[in-house]
């Protein structure tokens, strides 16, 4: 049984999301509302998996809970967020996206494509709809040289 955690600030999407990963099968390990929350949460208990809402509590932001875990320690991350297309997430901040609202089966399907992203390297299709895996970053461009 897989371990995830939620980091969400809307306790009604967080509290339906856990309920439905609990009865697909997932061990919620807790559900958090700001970064602070979700850093504490996954050190103390080393979920396997992530869904990270962009927008937190007190104004935080979600891809901050991957830059302070450090990096063998950090979860398969996928971030579910109704303004995913603001944001220029790269596979430095986790592994996936899907755009709300998404289905119940969407999330599902969505969480085991990053647990295979996570082992393997590899995303098998079908996609839900609303998901992309995250592309590598942009390599930094060299300075010019001074002459």
């Amino acid at each position: 049984m897989l371990k995830i955690l939620i980091a969400e600030d809307d306790l009604m999407i967080a509290d339906m999301a856990g309920e439905f990963l609990s009865a697909s099968g997932y061990e919620v390990c807790g559900i958090a509302r700001t970064v602070g929350e979700a850093v504490a949460f996954s050190k103390a208990h080393r979920p396997d998996l992530a869904l990270i809402d962009l927008r937190l509590a007190r104004g935080d932001i979600g891809t901050e809970i991957a830059r302070q875990l450090p990096a063998g320690e950090r979860p398969g991350i996928l971030y579910a967020s109704g303004n995913v297309s603001q944001f220029a997430l790269t596979k430095n901040d986790g592994e996936a996206s899907i755009s709300k609202p998404y289905s119940a089966e969407d999330l599902v399907r969505g969480l085991e494509i990053v647990a295979e992203l996570v082992a393997t390297g590899i995303a098998s299709m079908p996609f839900p709809r609303g998901f992309r895996v995250l592309p590598p970053p942009k390599p930094a461009t060299p300075a010019p040289a001074r002459g």
